[in-house]
């Protein structure tokens, strides 16, 4: 039986490497922009929480990496997003295409901004 993860480094412990470094440089920019934001696990992917809210989560898949910042995010940047694979709320992208880091800048920004209206 396998053990769910209690925090993000017990989680990206259990990610293949190429994937690993992905969302721990994901990890890295996140936090540069939110230092005071809480890091968890909740619905069982790495999350940000700001003042005792959500803010941002992200994962990894069999064949992709994803960020989950919320539908209005998605919404608000979809032309950024063209080159991706994006549903309601979630951006999925491959290793070796990773988001660039002035996009994920932006989206992180943009749901701080949503949050602390």
């Amino acid at each position: 039986m396998e053990t769910k993860a209690t925090t993000i480094d017990q989680y990206l412990a259990s990610v293949d490497p190429d994937k690993r470094a992905v969302l721990e440089d994901l990890r890295a920019t996140i936090r540069s922009l939110v230092p005071n934001a809480v890091e968890c696990i909740n619905y069982g992917v790495p999350t940000f929480k700001l003042n005792g809210k959500n803010l941002i989560h992200f994962a990894a898949a069999k064949n992709h990496c994803s960020l989950f910042p919320g539908a209005g995010p998605v919404e608000a940047f979809a032309s950024e997003l063209e080159a991706y694979s994006t549903s309601k709320g979630t951006i999925r992208f491959a290793v070796e295409s990773p988001l660039p880091k002035s996009l994920v800048k932006n989206i992180v920004k943009y749901c701080v901004e949503r949050q602390t209206k």
